[in-house]
C-alpha cells in the first residue's frame, strides 16, 4: 500500500527542511511525498531539490493558497492513501506511516487519525497543546467534535467520491471537507490512540484576531451547507479546545 504525503509550500524555507526530514526519516518504505509550491520567492525549492530523493517530487508555480495547492496534490498523487504534512509541522516519530497502514490492513475503514501536539515554533519539545482525540461516532460532529486535520490519512477513493477542498474557503475549507466526508461520505474512521504529528503553533488561522472571526464565520457556514448544526455547535467546537491547554501525554 503507497501513502502519498502532500505538503503544500509556499516561502518555507525556514521549516521545510525539518518537515521534509521528518517525513524521510519514517520507516515506512512505500511512500511519497509531493510537495507543491506556490512559485516561492526564497529558497524553498533549493531546499526541497537539495534533499535529492526519489521519493520526493515537487512542483512550483502559481496558486491561489494552501487548498488549491493540496488539491493539485491529491490530483497527482500515485498513493492508496493520501496525507498531509505542513511544512511547519512534524511526524512525531518515524513509525507514524507503519501506525497508519496498520490500521488500514486492520479493518475495512475509509481513514485513520490520531492525536496531534501543538508545540513552540522555536521549539518542537515544548508542548503548548495537546490535541487527545478519541473514537468517532457520527453524534460527535453536532457537539462541534472533529478529528484533528493534520493527523488524518484517507483512501484515495473519498476524494475521487466525495470531492477535495472547497476553494471559496479561505481557512476552513479542511473543516467544511471533513464535515462532507463525514456527512454525506458516511465515512468509517479509525482512531490511532497517540501523537501523530506535532505542529508548530502561529498557524494561518490564528495568527490575528481578523483571522480568527474570519474563521468562525467559514466554520459556521461549513456547519449550515452540511447539515451538521448552527451557533451551538461552533460555540461548541471553540470551547472543546480549552481542555487542550491543560492536557499532556500521559496526564
Amino acid at each position: 500500500m503507497k501513502i502519498t504525503v502532500i505538503m503544500a509550500a509556499y516561502n518555507s524555507q525556514v521549516t521545510i527542511g525539518p518537515a521534509i526530514s521528518s517525513f524521510l526519516n519514517q520507516s515506512y518504505s512505500d511512500k511519497e511525498l509531493l510537495v507543491i509550491d506556490g512559485a516561492s520567492r526564497d529558497a524553498t525549492c533549493e531546499i526541497v531539490k537539495g534533499f535529492a530523493s526519489p521519493e520526493i517530487s515537487v512542483l512550483s508555480e502559481p496558486d491561489t493558497g494552501i487548498y488549491d495547492a493540496l488539491n493539485k496534490g491529491i490530483a497527482k498523487a500515485r498513493g492508496d492513501v493520501i496525507g498531509i504534512l505542513h511544512t511547519d509541522d512534524l511526524f512525531a516519530h518515524s513509525a507514524v506511516l507503519d501506525r497508519v497502514a496498520e490500521a488500514f490492513h486492520r479493518g475495512d475503514i475509509d481513514g485513520v487519525y490520531g492525536d496531534l501536539e501543538y508545540v513552540a515554533k522555536d521549539d518542537p519539545a515544548r508542548v503548548i497543546r495537546y490535541w487527545q482525540s478519541e473514537p468517532y461516532h457520527p453524534a460527535l460532529l453536532k457537539r462541534g467534535w472533529m478529528p484533528p486535520h493534520p493527523t488524518l490519512f484517507l483512501r484515495r477513493e473519498v476524494f475521487e467520491r466525495h470531492g477535495a477542498y472547497d476553494t471559496s474557503f479561505r481557512i476552513a475549507a479542511d473543516y467544511d471537507a471533513m464535515l462532507r466526508w463525514l456527512t454525506k461520505g458516511q465515512l468509517r474512521l479509525a482512531h490511532i490512540p497517540e501523537v501523530l504529528v506535532k505542529m508548530r503553533v502561529g498557524g494561518e488561522s490564528n495568527r490575528s484576531l481578523s483571522r480568527i472571526l474570519t474563521k468562525s464565520a467559514e466554520d459556521y457556514r461549513a456547519l449550515r451547507r452540511n447539515g451538521v448544526g448552527g451557533i451551538g455547535t461552533l460555540v461548541a467546537k471553540n470551547l472543546s479546545k480549552l481542555p487542550q491547554f491543560l492536557r499532556r501525554v500521559g496526564g
